[in-house]
């Protein structure tokens, strides 16, 4: 290969040693710099500094080393354009035909605990973004390379005489831009996050990067991958779970595991929540998570076949028996015992997610994203509960104290239920669920249907209000003696005048917790 430069300036130094030297026995110049130098230098590779290349020296504690017309003139010159070779050749510039560059570590460096602002500007890269978009913008005449895996595919394609093709050189092209734009998406949600509180900007960039292809989508004639968004979440959540066995997650396994998990976080007492189809069948707290399991799945005996279901606590082996009594896609925690991983193992097609931290109380941030056709919706994430001393009481009847706690652990739920819901409790535990209803009253009679004598003496919680009576009449007729809603209707003196006709006491919570 006659005359030919390659520019190397990585931070991931993985495979380059190699590359750079394969590189040289083809014929190919090397130039680097810094680090990078230093290491190809020490390895037997024979090199130029950039800065012989350019007569400058690196500045400014190696901030300046790569920023220079002799360098940028060299990658960005067309070779089949007179008016660019001339100018090379006035300014006695040689071309550069390959570019090998990653950046520095800022995504590494904002996850480390206690980090100053100084370190993280310090870790933004100037140079070698610049280096990049340039060699990508020269697609057809420079070969730039931004992952260390191409490596291979792109000597062997030069030791075999052949030129790197246009469309792999477009490929290339694409991956670098990608990379650089990730990088500088990565910088401007972290310093937004830590300079700003505006989680609403004008202009937004949400970067993700693939955890795994599925084997389909939401149904087998659709495509599918799953994304974690940068920079790396550092709430427990499903992106960052640990799969300890089983069969690789699904589409609908990572969308109904997200459910159980946020719903999950809300409670601090030892607890299961099971969830079917993105909306939980079945809530429980308990002292003993054992109890805490058949009290969630006594809610609804039938929905949690094939469900996913989630505790806050170690899983002993005596849970781990009971519950693999039944069948289900997923169980979530955030530890389990030696012993029950032993029962589990029996279940091969069973999948154990570890999600550490969901034993302790976790702050919740950040913004909530839905696509639609053409875009995004963003709103903040719904954590916020409205506090009982602002709760208001309606009816003439009045709730216990302990009528309030438990409509306060029904509330925690229902706010995770799909819309219209509602759902009925005793004490800490659920005892029907009615959800995804066109109509609040239809969502009643699933629920008082299913729970059928349970509902007498429990609590009825609603995400929004009534906007007729119907609905209280049937929870009356059901036998509930106490309902938690937002109120707000029109007809809010009507639905309390249902409650006062059926002796039950009715509290207005002033929150809405609508769930598309």
């Amino acid at each position: 290969m006659e005359n030919k430069y390659a520019l190397i300036s990585v931070f991931n130094k993985e495979g380059i040693v190699d590359f750079a030297k394969e590189l040289s026995k083809l014929g190919v110049s090397i130039i680097s710099t810094g680090g990078t130098a230093t290491v190809l230098r020490d390895s037997g590779v024979e090199i130029k500094e950039v800065s012989e290349i350019t007569g400058f020296p690196e500045m400014l504690d190696g901030r300046v080393k790569t920023l220079h017309p002799v360098v940028h003139a060299g990658i960005l010159a067309r070779r089949n354009e007179t008016l660019h070779t001339d100018a090379l050749k006035k300014h006695n510039i040689h071309t550069i035909d390959f570019v090998v560059c990653n950046l520095y570590p800022f995504e590494e460096t904002i996850q480390k605990p206690n980090v100053s602002i100084e370190e993280v500007i310090e870790n933004i890269d100037i140079g070698g973004p610049t280096l990049i978009r340039a060699a990508a913008k020269n697609y057809k005449d420079v070969i730039v390379l931004t992952n260390p895996r191409k490596y291979s595919e792109i000597i062997e394609i030069i030791k075999s005489n052949e030129d790197v093709g246009l469309e792999l050189r477009k490929k290339l092209a694409i991956e670098a831009y990608s990379h650089t734009a990730q990088y500088d998406a990565i910088i401007s949600q972290y310093l937004r996050g830590r300079w700003s509180e505006d989680v609403l900007p004008e202009n937004y960039t949400v970067t993700m990067r693939k955890i795994q292809d599925m084997r389909y989508g939401e149904n087998p004639h659709q495509k599918g991958a799953f994304y974690k968004a940068l920079p790396i979440a550092s709430e427990h959540c499903i992106s960052n779970a640990k799969q300890l066995q089983g069969k690789e997650l699904s589409f609908n396994n990572i969308l109904d595991s997200d459910c159980t998990i946020e719903c999950i976080k809300e409670f601090f007492d030892s607890t299961c929540v099971i969830v079917k189809h993105a909306t939980p069948c079945g809530v429980a707290s308990s002292n003993n998570l054992l109890q805490a399991w058949k009290d969630a799945y006594a809610t609804d005996t039938y929905s949690p076949f094939g469900g996913i279901v989630a505790f806050n606590r170690e899983v002993s082996k005596e849970v781990a028996e009971e519950i693999s009594n039944y069948f289900l896609e997923v169980i979530i925690a955030p530890i389990f015992s030696e012993e029950s991983l032993l029962v589990f193992g029996k279940k091969k097609n069973l999948r154990l997610l570890e999600l550490k931290g969901l034993d302790e109380k976790i702050k919740r941030k950040g913004v909530d994203y839905r696509s639609v056709v053409g875009g995004f919706l963003a709103q903040e994430r719904d954590v916020w509960l409205s506090e009982k001393k602002s709760w208001k009481i309606v009816t003439e009847k009045k709730p216990s104290q302990e009528d309030i706690d438990s409509m306060e652990f029904a509330v925690k739920c229902v706010k995770h239920v799909k819309s219209n819901s509602v759902l009925f409790v005793k004490d800490t535990r659920t005892v029907a669920i009615g959800g995804g209803q066109t109509s609040r009253v239809d969502a009643t009679w699933i629920a008082t249907h299913k729970g059928k004598e349970n509902i007498k003496g429990s609590i009825m919680a609603s995400d929004a209000f009534f906007p007729f009576r119907d609905a209280v009449d049937v929870a009356a007729k059901a036998g509930v003696k106490a309902i938690i809603q937002p109120g707000g209707s029109i007809r809010d003196k009507e639905v309390i005048e249902a409650a006062n006709e059926h002796c039950i006491s009715m509290v207005f919570s002033g929150q809405r917790y609508f769930r598309h």
